[in-house]
């Protein structure tokens, strides 16, 4: 039976024409992407189910959830609620796919609070880095929580056995980082995970770990710092290349090696980021995507699909912490 994505038509900064050609070039007989967007949305074939309205990047996430039950972004989480489809990408508001997901899905049982898994391209291979932007603020046993979902992430979607996690902070050292870094590597050291201490943020494209736990601020700055320095080194060796004669003659030696770097450091290569402990599958794509991410967005939300990843979690989690109301966090 085909996996059915629910995409979000509207999410995202380069229009609808973008997100529908993504979804349209990893469209088979296994993967049924369904758009959610207005009437007279060309879907260029594909299904489409009518939605009223968009949630705006600036409106605030959970108001606009509520004010919107039937726009294009509520819409689409709802479907994996309903049973409609079977997971949900979206490239609009981050803080919109969380509340819809929170309102329409809700959180596992035992899970504290969902954090967003993003697939770092590290140079021993591919990492997790969880959260990266869900939570700007934490406790000790939300990162702990966030740690397992890493690893469940790290051995159904990336293959990894055994996955090593480690806690990002300001030195390997157990004794150095903030409060929260000292509880949760207490927390981490005798949860029974393959936990080897710390790390440091210049070494998250190394590949120090399988997994780097944080809470959502500090991934987010991290996560948003590395993109950008990637983005401004290949722009800047481009421009460097094209400066002379002898720049353009030596770009052309190393061409192929500098497609190969590109290639592996691109961002778009994954397309999105789960957003792990919740009821259904949810995939968080970047507002920026080109057609090429929104695509490989669908097929990560597919994979997950068929790993079981929310049923994996289910299984893991429950023994962590007893179901309660988190009345403190900030989810948004």
């Amino acid at each position: 039976m085909a996996i059915r994505v629910a995409v979000d038509a509207l999410g995202g900064d380069r229009g609808p024409d973008e997100i529908v050609e993504g979804a349209l070039a990893v469209a088979s007989d296994d993967l049924q992407p369904v758009l959610f967007g207005p009437r007279g949305l060309d879907a260029r074939g594909l299904s489409l189910v009518e939605t009223e309205g968009a949630i705006a990047m600036d409106e605030p996430p959970v108001d606009a959830v509520r004010a919107k039950p039937e726009s294009s972004l509520v819409r689409a989480v709802r479907s994996v609620a309903d049973g409609e489809t079977q997971a949900v990408v979206s490239a609009g508001s981050t803080g919109a796919m969380l509340a819809a997901s929170l309102l329409h899905l809700r959180r596992l049982p035992g899970v504290l609070r969902p954090g967003i898994a993003v697939v770092l391209p590290a140079r021993r291979g591919p990492s997790v880095l969880i959260d990266a932007g869900a939570n700007a603020d934490a406790r000790p046993e939300h990162l702990l929580q966030f740690a397992h979902m890493g690893a469940t992430f790290a051995e159904e979607i990336l293959g990894v056995a055994e996955p090593e996690v480690r806690l990002l902070s300001i030195g390997e050292e157990a004794e150095k980082g903030s409060q929260l870094a000292l509880e949760a590597h207490e927390l981490l050291r005798a949860s029974g995970l393959r936990f080897a201490g710390n790390t440091e943020s210049r070494r998250l494209l190394e590949g120090d770990a399988d997994v780097v736990v944080t809470d959502g601020f500090t991934g987010n700055v991290a996560l948003k710092a590395l993109e950008g320095t990637i983005l401004t080194l290949l722009d800047s060796l481009r421009v460097e290349i094209g400066a002379s004669v002898r720049g353009r003659v030596g770009g052309l030696l190393i061409r192929p090696a500098a497609r190969r770097v590109r290639t592996h450091l691109d961002p778009e290569s994954y397309g999105g980021a789960y957003l792990l402990g919740l009821r259904g599958l949810v995939v968080i794509a970047h507002g920026s995507s080109s057609r090429v991410a929104i695509g490989n967005a669908v097929r990560l939300a597919a994979r997950g699909v068929e790993h079981r990843v929310v049923e994996r979690l289910q299984e893991g989690l429950p023994a962590l912490t007893a179901p309660q109301d988190d009345s403190t966090s900030n989810e948004s």
